[in-house]
Parts: C-alpha cells; sequence; structure tokens
C-alpha cells in the first residue's frame, strides 16, 4: 500500500510546488519551446533561413512569411528560428565551461586555502572583477576574429569568476563540518572528500547560478552578434538580426520586434527557472511552505 501512495505523493508535492511558483512553468514552457525550436528548425522553418529573395523584401507579416521578410528578403521566421540554436548552443557551452573551471578554481582556493587561495581569490579572480567582463569579451573575439568557437571562449573566459567565488564561499563553509572530519578520520583522500562530501552539499547554490547564468549567456551572446563579433553571415542570430534591422526600425518594425522577443523570452524564461530553482531547492522556503 505504501509504494502505492508514495508516487501519489511525491506529484501532489510537485503539483503545489509548481502551482505556488507559477512562474516557473511559464519558465519551464518558454524553455521547451525554445528547445522545440531548436532541435527542429529544419522541419519547422518555412524556408532555408539564407535563402535571398530581392523581390520580396521588408514584406510584412503574412500568410506565406509568417514573421516577414528582412531587407535581402529571407524569412524572419526561419532566421529566428535558427538563431534559438545559436543562441541556446552558446548558453549551454558558456555555462558548462565556465562552471568547470570555476568548480575547480573555487574548490581549490576554498578547501586548502593559504598561498593557493590568496593566488586565485585575490590576484586572478580580482584581476578579471577589475575588467567588465562584456568589454573582455568583446576585445577578445576582437583579437581572434567572429566565430562560434571564439564566442563561447570568449564569454567563458570572465564568466568563470563567479561561480568559482561562489563555490569557494560554500567550501569553505562545509569542510570543517563533523561529516567532513568524519571522512577524514577514517582515511579519506582529499580528492574524495571534495567530490564525494563536499561537492554533493554545494551543489543547490550552483544549479541557481548556472541557470541564471544561461540568461546572461543569451544576452552576452546576442550583444556581441548586434556589434557584429557573434557567429559570421549568413549564420541566423538575434543579435545580428537586430543589427541588420537598424535602418528599418520605424517602416519595417517586424525586424525589430520578432527577434527583440526571442531575446526577451529567452532571457525571461532562464530567470523564472533560476528564482524557482532558488526557492525550491532553499530548506528555508520549503519549510515555510510545508513542502
Amino acid at each position: 500500500m505504501a509504494q502505492t501512495i508514495q508516487p501519489e505523493q511525491e506529484r501532489s508535492q510537485w503539483a503545489s510546488r509548481v502551482a505556488q511558483q507559477p512562474l516557473a512553468a511559464v519558465g519551464i514552457a518558454l524553455l521547451t519551446i525554445f528547445i522545440v525550436c531548436a532541435i527542429f528548425a529544419p522541419w519547422l522553418a518555412q524556408q532555408d533561413p539564407s535563402q535571398l529573395d530581392l523581390a520580396g523584401r521588408l514584406l510584412s507579416p503574412n500568410h506565406a512569411h509568417w514573421f516577414g521578410t528582412d531587407e535581402l528578403g529571407r524569412d524572419i521566421f526561419s532566421r529566428t528560428l535558427y538563431g534559438a540554436r545559436i543562441s541556446l548552443l552558446v548558453a549551454v557551452s558558456v555555462v558548462s565551461l565556465s562552471l568547470s573551471v570555476g568548480l575547480i578554481a573555487g574548490s581549490l582556493a576554498g578547501f586548502y586555502g593559504g598561498w593557493i587561495d590568496t593566488l586565485l581569490n585575490v590576484y586572478v579572480t580580482n584581476a578579471f572583477l577589475a575588467l567588465p567582463g562584456i568589454l573582455l569579451a568583446i576585445a577578445f573575439v576582437a583579437f581572434l576574429g567572429p566565430g562560434l568557437f571564439n564566442l563561447i571562449l570568449a564569454l567563458s573566459i570572465s564568466g568563470w569568476v563567479g561561480y568559482a567565488r561562489l563555490v569557494r564561499a560554500q567550501v569553505m563553509a562545509v569542510k570543517d563540518r563533523e561529516f567532513v572530519e568524519a571522512a577524514r578520520a577514517l582515511g579519506a583522500s582529499d580528492l574524495r572528500v571534495l567530490c564525494r562530501h563536499i561537492l554533493p552539499n554545494i551543489v543547490q547554490p550552483v544549479i541557481v547560478q548556472a541557470a541564471i547564468g544561461m540568461a546572461s549567456a543569451v544576452l552576452a551572446e546576442a550583444t556581441l552578434s548586434f556589434l557584429g563579433l557573434g557567429v559570421p553571415p549568413p549564420t541566423a542570430s538575434w543579435g545580428a538580426m537586430l543589427n541588420d534591422a537598424r535602418s528599418h526600425l520605424f517602416d519595417s518594425p517586424h525586424l525589430v520586434v520578432f527577434p527583440a522577443l526571442a531575446v526577451m523570452l529567452a532571457v525571461l524564461s532562464f530567470n523564472f527557472i533560476g528564482d524557482a530553482l532558488g526557492d525550491l531547492l532553499d530548506p528555508r522556503v520549503r519549510l515555510k511552505t510545508g513542502l
């Protein structure tokens, strides 16, 4: 009997959590739509996003072109779908790379302290924090040239610092607790203590930071693409589409509306999910809500 009741209780708890976090449901729904659009873009797109049609340039939204066409006659709906691929790929890659570097650097600094902490936290991270991340990324891409790999690497150069400082603080708060001392007394190595006892207990704030970091990565990618430092044309990118639409802001506003809405909704979805994860993974909130 207990085995049949337990799944129902879990489903009711998740349903009550989602009911108390309606923005989380909105964020998950929006993110699901973007993922579907990115994966199935070749089948959902009406036309080739790079196909030129100068005779049909600057068309308003119609039954043949749902989002209209740009100044070169390219279908905006198709380019918006393919732009989701670039934004999501950059977001996942940047957060994965930044989180990996930040996790290693923050764990070493927080666990060992001493000169390692001084080197990583005082000198290296402060040196990166002294420069605005977007300016550092612009300088890096301008030096190496535009491209998807260079774009991801440029955004990761400064993105790892926030994760490193967060992980360092969490490791320092956990490393002197009783269960860590017990693992040391049993002869566990430093690597085992870090991987099996410390990191699993600090993963909650890191997950929340990663979700919010994806929103920042989408916005940063759009910014660099808008400046012409993203993926090279004719690859579709939301930022590049906004850059192309600048000269037609008033005579063809649909060129700006749809890619801008895509960027806004993608950023909102990650922010909604990050805020919801922060509440769901916070024990104080769970105790207050009885979940």
